[in-house]
This record gives C-alpha cells, sequence and structure tokens, in this order.
C-alpha cells in the first residue's frame, strides 16, 4: 500500500522515546511532519534528524509537531536523541506496519546488492489527517526548509 497527497493518512500508534506511545490521532486538529528515515545514528539519518530539531521552534511556530519513524527500537532512539541532543519525539515501527501503510518500506539497492529497508520520505497531514505535502527518495540537503514551507503555506 502507498499513500500520496490528498488521502487520509493512516492512523497508528507506535511506542515512542521517552517511554511514550503516540498516534497520529493524539494531534487532530495539529499540522503533522511524519518522517521516515533508514536507522538511527547514520550520516544522513542524523544530519536530517539535527536539521528538524533546529527548525523545531519554526515548525511550532507554523502549528506543526515533528515526529520521526524508524525500525530501530525505543532504546536506541533514546541513545541517539541523548548522542545528538534531538528535540524531536522518534517511533518504533519495529514490525514496519506503519512503513508498509505509508508506502515507505521498499526493495533497495547498494553496491549491487539488493535488500528492503525504509525509503527515505516525509509526510506533512493537516489537522483534519489529509496528507497535504510528501516527499520521496528524500535528499538531506535542503529538506527541512523546503517541509517547513510546505507547513507555512497550509
Amino acid at each position: 500500500m502507498t499513500v500520496t497527497v490528498d488521502d487520509k493518512a493512516p492512523d497508528f500508534s507506535l511506542p515512542a522515546s521517552g517511554g511514550q506511545t503516540l498516534s497520529l490521532s493524539d494531534f487532530a486538529g495539529q499540522t503533522v511532519v511524519l518522517y521516515f528515515y533508514p536507522k538511527d545514528d547514520t550520516p544522513g539519518c542524523t544530519k536530517e534528524s539535527i536539521g528538524f530539531t533546529e527548525a523545531v521552534d519554526a515548525f511550532k511556530a507554523a502549528g506543526a509537531t515533528i515526529l520521526g519513524v524508524s525500525k530501530d527500537t525505543v532504546a536506541k532512539h533514546d541513545k541517539f536523541i541523548a548522542k545528538h541532543d534531538l528535540g524531536i519525539a522518534l517511533l518504533s515501527d519495529a514490525e514496519g506496519d506503519v512503513c508498509e501503510r505509508y508506502g515507505t518500506w521498499k526493495e533497495k539497492n547498494m553496491y549491487g546488492k539488493t535488500y528492503m529497508g525504509i525509503e527515505r520520505s516525509t509526510f506533512v497531514i493537516d489537522g483534519n489527517g489529509v496528507i497535504r505535502a510528501e516527499w520521496r527518495k528524500v535528499k538531506v540537503p535542503g529538506h527541512v526548509e523546503a517541509v517547513l514551507e510546505a507547513v507555512k503555506s497550509l
């Protein structure tokens, strides 16, 4: 399954950093930036998460909450957050169900080797739970700024 702009965002409830459980429905009436990333503490994922953290006040001012999702455990998320002083909630989709529902679990190819993994993707979900913007195969440089502009335009 995959979702796209103007689709209703699939709800979910996942364990999150800091010992909490978060659901998309917890943020009804608010804009949510939901970003999927391959793995904690890898170069691109670290840059992306730090970028979102550095812009978290601008996103809050625009009425948005940022949530990151990977298949890493909550314990790994907590270490990643502490190591890089991240200011965003990270959710653990260990079973990959949410990745499947958002169409981010893809066949990937690196150095001629094929494997399954999370395709770096971001979705902007409005207060009614509708996807208003999406990015697939995200390149990190300039991405946070593009997402912030999309949030501001809602």
